[in-house]
């Protein structure tokens, strides 16, 4: 009689996928316990019917409704039932490695030349959906493994390992070549390699109810003993030696133009502090100039304000005198008869008529009073007139000094003002008359 197990768990280890339990018949009340990170699924002639998550279960028909329903429960209900458990394992699964059994044929597109390639790598793998993955992979196995375990008919790497060749050989010539990628510098590019290949191959996973979560190529193998490769690698190092050419010419050019930006800067800056002094060399001169100026204009002000004073003050005495009825000229005239009427007072006899040797009408004619002064005084003098006497003659000598005596007495009324020069003419034309 078969054994009818009454605790149902896992009993296989971390790196299997999917196990399944030795014992097919279970007396229901039997105890089930699913451990964390994985899931329990009871399968009844070939098809999967329930599923528990973690945690402790008492098999019973209403935990079990799906199974429950095609039992044909026994009298008293300890009767077993046959059915299978097969417990998943959803923890992620770390570093499996992954290669290529054969070489990927690449074009090298630079030189044209065929090379031959291999790729290697790790992934990490996880189970997404438990029933699809025992369902289309595992079917009636005892269950399954990354790598072949004892007991089991196939292996996740026997059964993906196409999948993935068929993958690499497609895209990894596409990817270097779409990325424009120096064969003989592949190693710094695995990252974006690692990217491109993952998206793809976990497509194919997907299918089967398994997920990659990581993807890494880790390694690009190159043909170093293939004569093509070696002639490639030659070409590469003309390559980077002519980079480097280019690259020092560089430098030395940009060295060369920020040495002349340098200059060019320098002579600028120089340049600006000699305009700099000259601007400022230019406002000095025109601030003494502007000083200048308004200090010339300060005295021109100066000037113009005292000479307008005395303007003023010559007007104001005009005034005065045109306000008493006479001016300068008057004044003249009128200083000129009191002395000639001073001088008749004091003239005795002998002087008017001529004893001193000048008679009053010389005397008047020597100062050169014009008619209209005459006429002025001549009231006061006219009975002196009357009483003159024809003058002797004078002595030449004498008549020379008496001239120039006159002479100068009519310069001193011309420039008083009391004489035109028409008048001045006339009179020192008759004085000459005189005395020829």
């Amino acid at each position: 009689m078969a054994h009818i197990a009454e605790v149902i768990k896992y009993e296989g280890d971390n790196s299997t996928f999917i196990w399944k339990h030795p014992c097919e018949d279970f007396n229901l009340g039997s105890q089930l316990i699913v451990h964390e990170s994985q899931e329990a699924v009871f399968m009844l002639n070939g098809q999967a019917l329930d599923l528990f998550g973690p945690g402790r279960y008492t098999l019973e028909t209403q935990n079990i409704p799906l199974i429950g329903k095609a039992l044909k429960m026994a009298t008293g209900g300890v009767s077993p039932f046959h059915c299978e458990v097969y417990f998943i394992n959803k923890t992620e699964q770390m570093a499996i490695k992954w290669g290529t059994p054969d070489k990927v044929r690449f074009i090298d597109p630079l030189t044209g030349v065929p090379l031959e390639l291999g790729a290697s790598g790790d992934l990490s793998l996880m189970v997404e959906d438990s029933r699809k993955l025992l369902i289309k992979l595992v079917g009636t196995m005892r269950g399954i493994a990354w790598d072949d375990a004892e007991g089991f008919t196939k292996s996740l790497q026997a059964s993906f390992r196409p999948l993935i060749t068929s993958t690499v050989k497609t895209n990894l010539g596409a990817i270097i070549k779409d990325n424009a990628i120096d064969i003989l510098e592949v190693d710094e590019k695995l990252e974006l390699i690692s990217g491109v290949l993952g998206t793809k191959i976990r497509e194919g996973f997907e299918d089967y109810g398994l997920t990659v979560p990581k993807f890494y190529v880790t390694s690009v193998v190159l043909p170093e003993n293939d004569p093509n490769f070696k002639r490639i690698r030659e070409l590469h190092t003309i390559v980077l030696q002519t980079r480097v050419i280019q690259a020092e010419a560089t430098v030395k050019t940009a060295a060369a133009q920020s040495q002349a930006q340098y200059r060019t800067a320098e002579e600028q800056s120089k340049a600006a502090i000699e305009a700099a002094h000259r601007l400022a060399e230019l406002e000095r001169q025109t601030t003494e100039t502007e000083v200048a100026r308004r200090e010339a204009e300060r005295k021109v002000i100066a000037a113009q304000a005292e000479a307008q004073a005395q303007r003023v003050q010559g007007l104001t005495e005009a005034e005065i005198m045109a306000a008493k009825g006479y001016n300068q000229k008057d004044v003249l005239q009128a200083e000129v008869q009191k002395a000639y009427a001073e001088g008749i007072g004091n003239m005795g006899p002998d002087t008017v008529s001529g004893g001193g040797g000048s008679s009053v009408m010389s005397d008047m004619l020597g100062l050169g009073v014009g008619m209209a002064a005459a006429g002025t005084i001549m009231p006061q003098i006219g009975s002196m007139f009357g009483n003159m006497q024809p003058q002797q003659p004078a002595a030449p000598q004498d008549d020379m000094a008496a001239f120039r005596a006159k002479v100068e007495k009519l310069t001193v009324m011309k420039d008083a003002g009391l004489l035109t020069d028409e008048e001045f003419a006339k009179m020192k034309a008759e004085l000459l008359k005189s005395i020829l």
